[in-house]
């Protein structure tokens, strides 16, 4: 179609171009790991390589295209290339891709049940599958008072659970005790909790964030959370909220739900517990007793977009009591009254979320869930754990390395030990190391602190990696270790000492 105008939207104008489109991203993926896996580039690279003004004029696809394989694909991190594994997972699949380009084509903007009927009631049943699948009590479910709805991530699933734990509290005691309203969190947990308590409007000497150490392998202590309570009981503060994680960012630690859980109920504290990375695992009867607990809280969520095959966005969160959620989310002006609506027979989900817009999202986690089945789901999350499990005990059998906390899932936490493991050389040595393994193209790890040791962190996760890509991961450490350590004297036979 060169040359022709295009069209906003005509049928066979989106056939020509679309396939134009689905072979270019197919050729994409073939190609990945030609890739370096993190980009390469300067800052500001790209505003040396594109005009500065738009084109007056059309320009073919085939252009566009072309510019994005030379230009664009130069400072794209490709967090889908079996050598990633930096952060945590963002996974892509066919099923969530199909998914995802049916959104984009119907593009519906849903945010009460008459915009769209079928988004509405997909995200209600969908929501219920998944539900099913971790095992989740049945005050979750939609047939009770409670319910799920899929937020953009979780820092958003926290922000609307913790504004519902704040209006809630304050219709109890009285708006003008916003400023004694206290939340709970490890330093552990994510850092979104403490962003959405500064945009709830929690006094920020009032976000209470509790030390973890290595003796709990950085789970939070129901002790120490029960101290923290009692001194602010004491003070006169009101404990608001406490947020619990299962596979927290830093060590994919655990919290003890069940008695974390118990200390908030008997406070009358919100109980949220942040499943984003590790709640995907829980399907999966082996490490289903991680979410043993999840019968005391308020509110749970997950990421199928990190590790369950749905493409990003999809932040799953189940809420116990709707009513509170809807509470302190519902707006009603006149120019969205509508007879469902005021009838009170159908869920609106703009009362559930921060924004009024919201896209079709539920499609692709139900052609992930009926494309892949739950079978499908689990062998591909065990197959990442016996890769992170590989990664492991290559580690291990390196004197060189120290693995710095156990594997639950498909996280590994490790760090080079420079000869005679001076720790003042130690952080030194893992910063030099990760530059250089990233420098290389051929993988991406990141980094983090655990008790003040600079520490490593190998993440297996993303849809297309292989045994493979461990072991070339491995030899890339390896080799680039080998090199940081030579100006060590005799530093291989330090090692095999054991000094």
């Amino acid at each position: 179609m060169e040359g022709e105008k295009l069209k906003a939207m005509d049928a066979e104008q989106l056939r020509e171009y679309g396939h134009q489109m689905v072979d270019f991203v197919a050729d994409y993926y073939k190609t990945i790991e030609n890739f370096p896996v993190l980009s390469q580039v300067q800052p500001g690279y790209l505003r040396e390589l594109v005009p500065e003004s738009p084109p007056v004029h059309p320009e073919s696809l085939q252009d566009v295209l072309n510019d994005i394989k030379s230009k664009i694909f130069q400072g794209v991190t490709h967090w889908q290339s079996p050598g990633y594994f930096a952060y945590f997972p963002s996974n892509s699949s066919i099923a969530g891709f199909l998914g995802e380009m049916l959104s984009a084509g119907v593009n519906i903007v849903g945010f009460s049940w008459v915009t769209c009927p079928a988004a509405t009631e997909l995200e209600v049943i969908v929501l219920d599958w998944l539900a099913k699948l971790l095992k989740l009590p049945d005050a979750f479910l939609s047939s009770g008072k409670g319910g799920g709805v899929i937020q953009g991530t979780a820092s958003e699933a926290v922000l609307v659970s913790l504004v519902a734990a704040r209006d809630r509290m304050l219709k109890k005691v009285g708006k003008d005790s916003l400023g004694k309203l206290v939340v709970y969190t490890a330093d552990q947990t994510h850092a979104s909790v403490k962003k959405g308590s500064q945009i709830a409007g929690i006094y920020p000497e009032n976000i209470r964030i509790l030390k973890t150490d290595s003796s709990s392998e950085y789970a939070l202590s129901p002790e120490v959370l029960s101290e923290a309570v009692s001194h602010d009981v004491a003070s006169g503060l009101i404990p608001l909220f406490l947020c619990a994680t299962i596979g927290t960012t830093s060590s994919t630690a655990v919290d003890p739900l069940l008695a974390l859980g118990k200390i908030a109920k008997s406070n009358g504290i919100w109980f949220h517990i942040d499943g984003a990375y590790a709640g995907s695992a829980c399907i999966c009867p082996e490490f289903r007793h991680y979410l043993d607990g999840v019968e005391e809280a308020d509110s749970f969520c997950m990421n199928a977009h990190k590790w369950l095959l749905t493409n990003f966005d999809c932040s799953a969160l189940w809420i116990r009591d709707r009513s509170a959620l809807i509470e302190s989310l519902s707006t009603y002006p006149e120019y969205l009254r509508n007879k469902a609506s005021e009838a009170n027979t159908v869920v609106d989900y703009k009362d559930w979320q921060i924004p009024l817009g919201r896209r079709f999202r539920s499609l692709k986690l139900w052609m992930v869930m009926r494309l892949y089945g739950q079978e499908g789901l689990q062998s591909y999350i065990r197959n990442h754990i016996a890769l992170a499990k590989r990664f492991e005990e290559l580690v291990r059998q390196d004197l060189r390395f120290e693995v710095i906390t156990p594997r639950k899932f498909a996280l590994l936490c490790f760090r080079l030990l420079p000869p005679g493991k001076d720790e003042n050389q130690c952080d030194k040595l893992n910063r030099e190391l990760l530059e250089a393994v990233n420098s290389t193209g051929k993988m991406f790890i990141s980094h983090t602190v655990l008790s003040g040791k600079y520490v490593l962190r190998l993440a297996v996760g993303a849809p297309l990696t292989e045994e493979r890509h461990i072991d070339i991961a491995w030899e890339v450490l390896q080799e680039k270790a080998t090199a940081l350590l030579k100006p060590y004297k005799n530093g291989i036979q330090i090692y095999s000492n054991g000094v």
